[in-house]
């Protein structure tokens, strides 16, 4: 019997380990078994530092495909269009319909700009010019794969492919044409190009976690993340002089105040923007429900009621400046709350500096660091806010954000919660289908 053999029989038998080779051995076996279940490691604020996560998340992501994903054949698919949390749900679909079809995806090309009706003003943008590329494929390694079109051979001919649309169009029929793709003929094609519909519009046929693994491979590239953490440092520079001439302790998020950053923040998705009030009052009549809208003056009244919250506390107002027609905004807050948005807070220069894509993917990472976050459950912005959010609490172990005294706690501010305020918020991870997110919902989990 062999040294390794001969421990683990008197482990196994809970015999005493009298060797002092065995004893070594038995500490290295914990020392590796340790550092697993210790990973991800933490570092900072804002939770898991994603440099951190490279080899565990690829290795946990092989796991799921069995060969993992062929580089010499590769899906094709229509630009990416509309806001950037459609495009983000989009790219996935895109990109969990090339696994199913076990392919590489070619980089899809997003849309800078938010004309999505007028297909000459699209200003089609890489997506490799908001994301990074090689980190995507790092991070999702064995799960999904981005190709560029450098890597076509063009040894056969291309097939494009009509995706099905319309009423009887079903979620079944679209399934079977996604697994006639996997076959002969159309298997041979080194490309399927699919043509026509946009990938956020395209049924769903995965669950929440599979997009949410998708999501996590999204690295914003440096440039974008710097300007976030300027915004974030601004914020936080606003909030220590106004504790400073207040001479007040830090605002207090319950029994966890501790554990925060010296100088939080809340963050308020505000859509009371035009398009936005439009859409969801359309909504409103169409699903017959009355909690999708919501008022500047409802918003501020239960974001003060937040149970909890006390001044002096920074919120930051995320809205899209150029479609908004209520300039006073500002106005009307819980005293001891001071809202900010970019002119005040002298950063609009930052954001004025890039197109609406851009912008939105800086809003993104402010609202998604915040010590708190207020959303609208019907806007995409606000669900991917509170999935990341969710998932950012579940790496560190915590079950449920329904709690009192949670850290990174989300709300939603279109539905009544407790105290008149905000209602509690958290992603329901084991959800079958992303629908809810895609197009909006009152269902939160808590």
């Amino acid at each position: 019997m062999d040294l390794a053999s001969n421990c683990k029989y008197q482990m196994f038998f809970g015999r005493n380990l009298n060797s002092i080779t065995c004893k070594g051995l038995a500490l290295i076996v914990i020392a590796l078994f340790l550092r697993v279940v210790l990973l991800p490691s933490f570092s900072g604020y804002g939770g898991i530092d994603k440099n951190n996560l490279d080899l565990v998340h690829s290795r946990s992501l092989s796991l799921d495909s069995d060969n993992g994903i062929r580089k010499d054949k590769f899906l094709e698919v229509p630009q990416i269009v509309w806001g950037l949390n459609n495009q983000k749900i989009a790219f996935a679909r895109a990109c969990l319909t090339a696994r199913m079809l076990n392919r590489t995806l070619l980089m899809p090309s997003l849309s800078a700009s938010l004309f999505y009706k007028e297909i000459d003003r699209l200003q089609p943008i890489s997506f490799d010019k908001v994301f990074q590329f090689e980190r995507f494929n790092s991070l999702c390694n064995g799960f999904v794969q981005l190709g560029s079109y450098s890597d076509l051979r063009n040894q056969t001919g291309v097939y494009e492919l009509q995706k099905g649309s319309g009423r009887k169009w079903t979620v079944e029929r679209d399934l079977d044409q996604l697994k006639q793709l996997s076959n002969d003929p159309f298997d041979g094609y080194e490309v399927i190009r699919i043509v026509g519909k946009n990938p956020f519009l395209w049924h769903d046929h995965w669950p929440v976690k599979d997009y949410a693994m998708v999501f996590e491979c999204l690295v914003l590239v440096d440039e974008i993340a710097r300007e976030a953490d300027r915004v974030v440092s601004k914020i936080r520079e606003v909030g220590k002089e106004m504790s400073s001439r207040s001479g007040s302790a830090q605002s207090d998020f319950g029994p966890d105040s501790s554990l925060l950053e010296p100088v939080p923040y809340v963050a308020v998705h505000m859509r009371i923007e035009i398009d936005w009030m439009i859409h969801c009052k359309k909504l409103e009549r169409k699903l017959n429900v009355s909690e999708i809208c919501s008022s500047k003056r409802e918003i501020m009244e239960r974001v003060g009621n937040i149970v909890g919250l006390k001044g002096p506390t920074v919120v930051y107002l995320a809205v899209a400046d150029s479609l908004l027609e209520d300039s006073s905004i500002l106005t009307g807050w819980k005293e001891g709350l001071l809202p900010v948005e970019k002119n005040k807070l002298g950063v609009d220069g930052i954001y004025n500096k890039y197109p609406y894509l851009i912008q939105s993917a800086i809003d993104y990472e402010v609202c998604s660091k915040a010590d708190v976050f207020v959303g609208n459950s019907f806007s995409t912005f606000s669900s991917l806010v509170a999935l990341e959010r969710t998932q950012k609490m579940i790496r560190m172990g915590v079950t449920s954000s329904c709690g009192a005294g949670v850290r990174w706690p989300s709300y939603a501010y279109n539905i009544l919660g407790e105290s008149n305020g905000p209602h509690k918020w958290m992603t329901n991870m084991s959800d079958s289908s992303l629908k809810a997110i895609s197009y909006g919902s009152n269902i939160i989990t808590c």
